[in-house]
C-alpha cells in the first residue's frame, strides 16, 4: 500500500513548493511549475535485520582494459555502481562507450547499450568504421525510460550504457527530456536499477556553456563517479578527469587520442611538451593526480598604445592576469603596457598553482625575446609579494620531468632529483629568471639574481 503525495516542482530548475504559483521562485520562469503525485510505499510492518558491513566480501571490479580508463576508476568498475561521463557534444563520448563496450565484450563481459540519440542501424555503422562490430553488445532504443529498465532486468548485463541522461524520460511523468525533474527522475531510478541488480551503469550527459554539468545538481550527488571528457577538436587530442569517485582516488587524468579508428590512449609527455626551448615558451610540470607531465606554457608579449588585453587558452585567466602583475612588479618589463597572450599544448586546461612559476618564465621570455635555457622546467607556486611557495606532490613532478628529458628544474621545494636532474631552489620569482634578466637590476642594491641560482643552469 502507499499514500499519493501531491507536489509543486518547476521543470527548468526542479525547485518544490507545497502550492502553484505562476512563476518559480527558484529561477524566476513563469509557467514552468507545474504539479505532481506520487505514490510513496508505506511500511508493511515487517522488520529487516540489520547485517555487518565487515561480513560482505569486498566486490570483484571489471577491468575495461584501457589502462587510463581503468586508472581514472580506481581500477575498473564496481559491479552496482553508476558512473556518469559529461563532456561538450561531439567531444566522442558516444565512441568512448561504444569502445569501452567492445572491451568488455571481448572479455566475455555481456553489455547493454540504450541510445536515444542513436539509431540501431546509426551505430552499427559507428561500430564498423572502428573496427568492433562483431563486439558491440545488445542494443534498446534509450527514449523511454521502462523500456530500458525491462530490458536492463531482462537480459541481467555486467555494464548498462545509457547515452544520454537528457535524451531518454519518464512518460508517467511530466516534462521534456532534459529537464531538471526529467534527468533526477531518470537518473534515481537507473541508480535504483544499479544498486538493485548489481549492474554497472554508464551515464553519459551532456554539459551547459558554462561548462557545468547539464540537469540538476542532484544529479551530481546521486551518481558514484563523476569523469569529465574535454579536449581540443584541433588536435584531438582528449582528457578524461576523474572528479568525485567513491571507490577511488580523484582527479585522475587519462589521455586519449581521436584517430580514423577511434580513440586510443597516448602519452601525453611526447603531446605537450616541446624539446627545442624557444622564446616566450617554458615547461610546466603538471600534477595530475597521481602521475605527473611535463607541459608547454607558451607566452606571448606585445606592446600597445591602448587598452592592455589578457588573454589566456587552457590557463585560468584570472591567475594568469595575477602571475603577469607579480611579474611585472618584481622586474619591471613593462607588462603593463602590453598586451598579454597565454596558451597551453595540446590544448589542455592548466589551473595547477604550482605551474606558476612556468607561467612567469614565458610571460619573462616573450617579453625579453630571451629563451630559456635547453633542458629547464619550473615547478612552484608564486604569492602576490614574489616568494616562489612549494608545489605539492614534488617527487612525482620531477619524476616526469626525467621522462621528458629534463635536465634541471626550478623549483621553490625541496626534494630528490632523478638521476641526470638538477634541482635549482629559489625563493622569489626574480631567482628563478637570471637568464631573461641578465644585468637588468643592478647587483650592488641586492634586487639582482642571486649568482649560484644563474651558475646552476
Amino acid at each position: 500500500m502507499g499514500k499519493t503525495r501531491v507536489r509543486f516542482e518547476c521543470t527548468a530548475c526542479g525547485a518544490v513548493s507545497s502550492q502553484w504559483q505562476g512563476r518559480c521562485a527558484g529561477c524566476g520562469g513563469w509557467g514552468t511549475i507545474e504539479e505532481e503525485r506520487r505514490t510513496v510505499a508505506t511500511s508493511t510492518g515487517a522488520p529487516v535485520a540489520p547485517t555487518r558491513i565487515g561480513d560482505d566480501e569486498p566486490e570483484e571490479r571489471l577491468p575495461i582494459g584501457f589502462e587510463g580508463l581503468d586508472r581514472v576508476l580506481g581500477g575498473g568498475l564496481v559491479p552496482g555502481s553508476v558512473v556518469l561521463i559529461a563532456g561538450e557534444p561531439g567531444i566522442g563520448k558516444s565512441t568512448l562507450l561504444l569502445q569501452v563496450i567492445a572491451a568488455l565484450e571481448a572479455r566475455g563481459h555481456g553489455c547493454l547499450l540504450a541510445s536515444g540519440e542513436e539509431t540501431r542501424g546509426q551505430i552499427a555503422t559507428r561500430a564498423r568504421r572502428l573496427g568492433i562490430a562483431d563486439r558491440v553488445g545488445a542494443h534498446v532504443p534509450g527514449r523511454e525510460l521502462p523500456v530500458v529498465l525491462d530490458a536492463a532486468r531482462l537480459t541481467s548485463p555486467a555494464l548498462l550504457v545509457v547515452d544520454s541522461i537528457q535524451a531518454i524520460r519518464d512518460p508517467e511523468h511530466t516534462g521534456l527530456p532534459g529537464g531538471a525533474a526529467q534527468v533526477r527522475l531518470c537518473a534515481d531510478r537507473l541508480v535504483g536499477l544499479a544498486k538493485e541488480t548489481g549492474t554497472a551503469v554508464i551515464l553519459a550527459g551532456q554539459v551547459t556553456k558554462e561548462g557545468e554539468i547539464a540537469g540538476p545538481r542532484t544529479l551530481e550527488h546521486a551518481v558514484d563517479v563523476i569523469c569529465s571528457f574535454d579536449g581540443d577538436p584541433r588536435t584531438g587530442l582528449r582528457v578524461l578527469a576523474g572528479g568525485k569517485n567513491r571507490f577511488g582516488p580523484e582527479g585522475e587524468l587519462a589521455w586519449f587520442e581521436m584517430g580514423p579508428g577511434g580513440l586510443r590512449e597516448a602519452d601525453p609527455s611526447a603531446l605537450l611538451a616541446s624539446a627545442a626551448g624557444e622564446p616566450g615558451a617554458a615547461v610546466a610540470l603538471l600534477a595530475a593526480g597521481r602521475r605527473a607531465l611535463a607541459v608547454e606554457i607558451q607566452a606571448l608579449a606585445a606592446p600597445t598604445e591602448g587598452p592592455a588585453r589578457r588573454q589566456a587558452t587552457g590557463l585560468d585567466p584570472k591567475r594568469f592576469g595575477l602571475v603577469a602583475a607579480v611579474l611585472d612588479q618584481a622586474a619591471r618589463l613593462g607588462l603593463a603596457r602590453s598586451e598579454l597572450y597565454g596558451a597551453t599544448a595540446g590544448g589542455l586546461r592548466v589551473d595547477d598553482p604550482g605551474c606558476d612559476l612556468a607561467v612567469a618564465a614565458a610571460l619573462a621570455s616573450a617579453a625579453t625575446g630571451v629563451a630559456p635555457p635547453e633542458g629547464v622546467a619550473f615547478v612552484g607556486e608564486v604569492g602576490l609579494t614574489g616568494v616562489v611557495r612549494p608545489a605539492p606532490n614534488l617527487q612525482a613532478r620531477l619524476q616526469a620531468a626525467a621522462t621528458a628529458g629534463v635536465t634541471a628544474v626550478y623549483t621553490g621545494g625541496t626534494g630528490q632529483p632523478p638521476a641526470g636532474v638538477r634541482l635549482i631552489r629559489v625563493a622569489r620569482l626574480r631567482d628563478a629568471l637570471g637568464w631573461a634578466l641578465g644585468d637588468r637590476f643592478d647587483r650592488r642594491s641586492g634586487n639582482g639574481p642571486p649568482e649560484g641560482a644563474r651558475e646552476a643552469v
